[in-house]
């Protein structure tokens, strides 16, 4: 392990942020780059609309930034700027020459849109094209027609951003030297719209987004907003019903809610869309960025940096993971980091863009500064500091396992014999658990800040109603750090013949607390039950996610839930709590807990009680399995 950042930092990092904006305010950026449009012509012969920021210092070459986009490049006109051209001002200050682009089939460029258009394999000759062409054609024509280029480029994007910015690397141009997938989406059926195939009904609103087809390039948006029948969260999403009542709600033309609906299961259709199968041969140097709070897409940029790593060996590849929601590392915070209720410290989004994302960048497209020598800078939620690691996960971290006891119990060791087999409660879709307090649920476009959210108001409704199981170990007597995957197993039944499984991995502050600075008002620490890590399971994927199969009425199976790595320390006073619920609404939508072949097709009466139970008994024990760092002589 390299020495790790200690609390010194936070006192660097509030000085940064206080020379930071001392600095004088950078000229407009039309006065440091002037804009061109172009079209860039495809190998099939669509035209692609890119934009093109250049330094009006023309002393000098400068190395090219891209990022592809389908959420346009506006503001469109070669007078008009935004209010950001690169991933940070202290780049745009730096002097590159910044490259942003329509996807194909988006806004202004040509050709048909495809989510997650899928990567083209030697086989596939019916398939000319795909993004890492699109991005090979693009870089090419930039570097033969832009002047002052240095030969050198480098990509970086956020979210759908990120995905391309990942989809480039596979077969990439050799120009491309240097590539940040941010928030990437990696796998539709694991990120964003699915969570191991629970639909996420929270993205109900985010659907039309990317569900329709564009007639001709467009400087306006050309697909309709979802109109809610409610104005009330709660009663919306209630009153949509079944998935099967809300096909009025998405269009006739909406070919993503068909794709969605017509494709249940993880198929040929999903796989051939996931970008991880290709991540390899790559010759580019890669920095996977991510945010440890990012409700949005938290399993890609854990997968493509692990993928990369496993298949590309020789690389430079590096992670960096943050106290971030979803993208939050490329904002400009007030002085204290705050995600949903949580505060972490000074300005960490300004650390990472001056610290971290600039030199990474500068070193390998202009050969100044040097390149970081970590594979893995990762932020310990709990103890709230920055560490750097030679390997992730760290080379000394062991294997331990959270055991769920009788009478509420979350242990080190295993049920004991003659112990209680198990805990049971009925789950009923018309009263669902909601996933966070009611008045707290919005329309939105996806949900975030549930990721740090206190938790008492679920353990609250397990005492009350049952329907939320609830395991706390005893106070902590030294401070416990998580560090890798953690995967949940557990043993359960049900009445029913389908059902979900959510698990919450919880921090528990003591009833003394003090209050923390940038808690937001109203927010009381002392006793606060900290969400730290969640993730959910569609039950009859339980085996196979391509195939999947009814559960057995009252038949013991098993259950294997990754909940994503994790890098947070429970501190000496505090306590460690689990929760296991099957409804998790409207953040997933509701099972039928009758086994139905499509879930999008499944009809009032299909929706059911069930007793489910969760088993912990010696035959039949259900754990978390996780990483942790040995405690240090002397700590």
């Amino acid at each position: 392990m390299i020495t790790p950042i200690n609390r010194l930092l936070s006192c660097a990092l509030l000085t940064i942020w206080l020379l930071g904006n001392a600095e004088a305010q950078s000229p407009p950026l039309s006065q440091m780059y002037s804009k061109t449009e172009v079209r860039i012509p495809m190998r099939d012969g669509k035209q692609l609309h890119t934009v093109i920021y250049a330094p009006r210092d023309q002393s000098q070459t400068y190395p090219i930034m891209l990022v592809r986009t389908p959420y346009s490049c506006q503001p469109y006109g070669p007078n008009t700027y935004p209010q950001k051209i690169g991933p940070s001002k202290y780049l745009e200050r730096d002097g590159f020459i910044f490259v942003k682009q329509d996807v194909r089939g988006r806004w202004m460029s040509d050709g048909d849109y495809d989510n997650m258009r899928p990567n083209v394999t030697g086989n596939e000759k019916d398939l000319p094209i795909d993004e890492s062409s699109d991005t090979y054609d693009t870089i090419d024509w930039l570097m033969k027609n832009v002047a002052n280029n240095n030969g050198k480029a480098g990509m970086w994007g956020i979210s759908y951003p990120g995905f391309y910015a990942a989809a480039a690397l596979p077969d990439h141009h050799p120009a491309l030297v240097a590539s940040s997938p941010q928030a990437p989406i990696s796998d539709f059926f694991f990120d964003d719209f699915h969570h191991h195939g629970a639909y996420l009904l929270s993205y109900l609103s985010a659907t039309n987004t990317f569900g329709f087809q564009q007639d001709a390039p467009t400087k306006y948006k050309w697909y309709p907003e979802i109109q809610p029948l409610s104005q009330d969260a709660w009663n919306f999403y209630m009153a949509v019903g079944p998935l099967s009542n809300a096909d009025p709600l998405m269009g006739e033309k909406n070919f993503f809610w068909q794709q969605l609906t017509e494709h249940p299961n993880y198929d040929e259709f999903w796989q051939k869309r996931s970008i991880l199968p290709h991540l390899n041969n790559i010759k580019a140097n890669v920095m996977t960025v991510g945010g440890w709070f990012d409700a949005e897409d938290l399993y890609g940029p854990l997968n493509v940096y692990k993928t990369i790593e496993k298949n590309n060996p020789d690389i430079f590849n590096v992670l960096v993971m943050g106290p971030f929601d979803h993208g939050g590392w490329s904002r400009e915070y007030a002085p204290i980091q705050v995600v949903g209720n949580v505060a972490f410290g000074p300005n960490i989004a300004d650390f990472y863009q001056r610290e971290i994302e600039m030199p990474f960048f500068r070193h390998f497209l202009k050969g100044v500064d040097e390149a970081p020598k970590y594979e893995a800078m990762v932020f310990d939620t709990g103890k709230k500091s920055w560490h750097a690691f030679a390997k992730w996960p760290p080379a000394d971290s062991l294997s331990g396992n959270l055991y769920l006891r009788a009478n509420r119990q979350l242990a080190n060791e295993g049920p004991v014999e003659n112990e209680s087999g198990y805990t049971e409660f009925v789950s009923d879709p018309s009263d669902p658990v909601p996933y966070r307090k009611r008045e707290d649920i919005r329309l939105q476009f996806t949900p975030r800040y549930y990721m740090t959210d206190d938790q008492r108001f679920a353990t609250a409704r397990g005492n009350m109603q049952g329907d939320v199981l609830v395991f706390v170990t005893g106070v902590l007597q030294k401070d416990f750090t998580m560090s890798g995957e953690l995967l949940a197993h557990l043993n359960v039944s049900t009445t029913g013949t389908s059902a979900d499984w959510a698990v919450k991995l919880i921090d528990v502050y003591p009833d003394n607390h003090p209050q923390v600075p940038g808690t937001p008002p109203g927010v009381v620490l002392a006793g606060y039950q900290q969400m730290v890590r969640s993730e959910v399971i569609r039950g009859r994927f339980r085996n196979s996610y391509s195939d999947p199969e009814p559960f057995i009425p009252n038949e013991v199976a098993e259950i294997n839930l990754p909940l994503q790595d994790i890098f947070h320390t429970f501190k000496k006073g505090h306590r460690i709590m689990v929760h296991v619920q099957s409804t998790w609404f409207p953040l997933i939508d509701r099972n039928p807990q009758k086994y139905v072949e499509n879930i999008f097709e499944a009809k009032a009466e299909d929706f059911v009680r069930a007793t489910h139970r969760v088993f912990h008994d010696p035959e039949h024990q259900s754990w978390l399995e996780y990483r942790y760092l040995p405690v240090k002589s002397g700590e």
